[in-house]
Order: C-alpha cells, then sequence, then structure tokens
C-alpha cells in the first residue's frame, strides 16, 4: 500500500528523525498528567479501517511502547440506532429532534467527553446526565474489556479506577467509524483542544467497487446504496482550508508496507509531542461554523424545493398533463433540484454571504426564489403543449 501525506509538501520521515521524535516525546510524559492521543480513522465502509485498527491495538503497545484503546462506534452503537423508526402513540406523537443514529453518536462523544475529563485532571469517573444508562453501561465495558478500567467500576464521587496501562503511559484512543463529513471530525478535535490533548487523522481511501465487493462478502453487509451515497458526500481531510486537519495521513488502501507503518508511527508520535492548544487562534471554529451554517442552508433548502417539486407535481396533475408526461416532469424537476442543491453547496457567489447575519438577506430564500421560477418554467413545457 502507498501512503500520501494530506499535505503533500511535508517530507518523508528518514528513521533518525523518527526515533527522535518518540524520544522525545517520551521526554515529555511525566508531569503528573495523563498524556492522550485521540487518532481517527476514517473512510467509506469496508475500505479497511478495522483492520488498521486493529493492527495499531496490537503494535502501539510493544513499539513505541504506547498503550492503545480501540472505540469501534459498529459496537458502541446499537444497531437499532440506524433502523427507521416506529410509530409511536399516532401522528400526534411529538418526532425527536435528531434521529436516533445522530443522538447515539453525540450519546457517545458524551462519555469520551467524561472519560478524558477523569483521566486528564484526576477527577471522578460518572456517567454524562445527558447519555443513557446504556449507552455508558457500553462505554464502561469497552474501557474495562481493553484493560483501561478494573472491573471494579467507578462510583458517584469517587475517583476513576484506572489501570496501570491507563495511568503509567501515553495512551491513544484509536476512533474507528466512517467520519465522513468533516464537520464530524471536528467535534473530536474540539474535545482535543478543551483538553489539549493530541490529535491526528488517518484517512483511508479505497476503490468504491472495492468496498462495494468487501461489503457484500460480510455477514451483515449494508445496502450498495448506502456506500454510493456515503461516496457522495465523504470529505476528505483538507489542509488548505482547515489548519486543524494539519495532523493527516491519507492512506492508499490497508495492507501496511513497512513504509507506511513508519508514517503512521511518526504521525503519532508528531502528534503527541504536539498537543492542541486550549488557546489555539479561533479560525478552525469559524470554519466549522461557516460550514454548519452551509449545511444547514442546503438542508432548508432541499426540504423547501421538496414540497415545491410536490406542489407543482398536484397542479400539473390537476392540469390532466398525461401519466407519462407525469414521470419525465418528474424527472426534469428532481434534477434540476439536484443541480440547484450542488451550485448552494459549491457556489462561489454565496460562500462570502452564506453566514451573513441580516434580515434583507438570506441564501436559501434567494436559491429557492430561483428554483420556483425555472420550476414553473418546466412545468409551463408540459401545461401549455
Amino acid at each position: 500500500m502507498r501512503a500520501a501525506a494530506a499535505d503533500r509538501g511535508r517530507a518523508a520521515p528518514t528513521a533518525a528523525g523518527l526515533l527522535a521524535a518518540l524520544a522525545a516525546a517520551e521526554q515529555q510524559a511525566g508531569a503528573g498528567r495523563a498524556r492522550v492521543g485521540l487518532c481517527v480513522l476514517c473512510g467509506l465502509p469496508a475500505a479497511g479501517k478495522s483492520t488498521l485498527a486493529r493492527a495499531l491495538r496490537r503494535r502501539l503497545p510493544q513499539h513505541p511502547d504506547w498503550a492503545c484503546a480501540l472505540l469501534a462506534y459498529d459496537e458502541l452503537i446499537p444497531p437499532e440506532a440506524f433502523r427507521p423508526r416506529e410509530p409511536e402513540a399516532g401522528p400526534a406523537a411529538p418526532s425527536p429532534l435528531l434521529p436516533r443514529w445522530k443522538r447515539s453518536r453525540r450519546e457517545l462523544l458524551q462519555c469520551l467527553e467524561r472519560f478524558l475529563r477523569a483521566l486528564v485532571t484526576g477527577g471522578p469517573l460518572s456517567a454524562p446526565a445527558t447519555a443513557t444508562q446504556p449507552a455508558w453501561e457500553r462505554f464502561l465495558a469497552c474501557c474495562r474489556g481493553q484493560g483501561l478500567l478494573s472491573s471494579a467500576e467507578s462510583h458517584a464521587g469517587a475517583g476513576p479506577y484506572w489501570t496501570h496501562a491507563a495511568a503509567s503511559r501515553p495512551l491513544y484512543l484509536i476512533l474507528d467509524d466512517n467520519f465522513y463529513y468533516q464537520s464530524m471530525r471536528y467535534e473530536v478535535y474540539q474535545l482535543a483542544r478543551k483538553y489539549s490533548l493530541s490529535f491526528c487523522q488517518l484517512f483511508l481511501e479505497c476503490p468504491l467497487e472495492c468496498c462495494l465487493q468487501r461489503n457484500r462478502l460480510r455477514s451483515h453487509p449494508l445496502p450498495d446504496q448506502t456506500i454510493y451515497l456515503m461516496a457522495r458526500k465523504i470529505e476528505m481531510p483538507d489542509l488548505k482550508k482547515n489548519a486543524w486537519e494539519q495532523n493527516s495521513l491519507v492512506l492508499k488502501s490497508f495492507d501496511c508496507t513497512s513504509e507506511d507503518n513508519e508514517q503512521i508511527i511518526s504521525l503519532l508520535a508528531t502528534a503527541l509531542e504536539n498537543p492542541v492548544k486550549q488557546n489555539e487562534e479561533n479560525t478552525e471554529q469559524k470554519e466549522a461554523d461557516r460550514a454548519t451554517c452551509a449545511a444547514s442552508t442546503v438542508h432548508q433548502a432541499d426540504q423547501t424545493c421538496r414540497r415545491i417539486i410536490s406542489q407543482t407535481m398536484k397542479d400539473a396533475k390537476d392540469k390532466n398533463v398525461l401519466p407519462g408526461e407525469m414521470k419525465s416532469l418528474s424527472e426534469e424537476l428532481n434534477k434540476l433540484k439536484a443541480e440547484f442543491l450542488e451550485d448552494l453547496r459549491q457556489g462561489n457567489n454565496l460562500k462570502n454571504q452564506i453566514c451573513i447575519q441580516s434580515q434583507y438577506f438570506d441564501p436559501a430564500t434567494s436559491v429557492i426564489s430561483s428554483f420556483q421560477h425555472k420550476a414553473t418554467n418546466v412545468v409551463n413545457k408540459y401545461i401549455l403543449k
């Protein structure tokens, strides 16, 4: 496998440089404060993330003598979180603000923060107030199973029962998930910044067809359509745009060669000796806020365009457009919607305005107005025949 640093200008590590980096990282241990690194694995399903995660879990405790634990999201988030929500008390029942899988991800992040805070500060280890008990129990069981907590679990107000492995050596937590949006990875970076921890990313780049073939061989494969959709949405590390993604490595497959192993260990060592500073300039926050705002705008536009298409189709049916033409009309309108949303995501004309807080400008409204005008032109072709 060949590996490429996300920053193409980064010099390849030498053996001497690697040893020096490791030595420097080890020399910084000992101020009485736990040294923790967060390593995010990201990529399409079946790209080889779990295989790499398990390899790191085996290797890091041997050389360079770091403790290592694996947080596999597939194991920590229950499968039912991804199933369609069943109807409850009827149409009047309030729908949750977030889908179950998003709530489960948020709970897992809250559990991770409680763990990190207790480890770094030496304070009590207690469940987050907003996480469910099953989520917390799954997280504790994962930590105990990997030798971070003793079997005598912590009680409220008591100090955590850290094992020697968790407290005596630098600890790397490998987070194994798709993390296909930069915003998902940024949430982990924010934890690193909040507690002055190390942060790095390993992005596994694998051809879509290869991922599809591997996925089909699994005992519980995902639908092909899920992977196709994720492939269209996935966001690779972007060092030019996001300074917080500086410590990133793009790997072309999962069969690590010795050269790739050196690059991975060098990345981990570099991140470990350069933890994120709490008072770092907040350009990353501004970028993340802008991205969040843009995503929200696209979501609003998508929902409104769907309603416009639904109403337009109803109007066309009321005006006796033929069934065969209705299908063509639907295809044209949905193609038009896809083009408009892509323009909203990528359009340079909105990048500098998309988060302007003004009662006189709303980018989503502007785009929707244009979409409605073009949708009217499309339907008129069928009505005015």
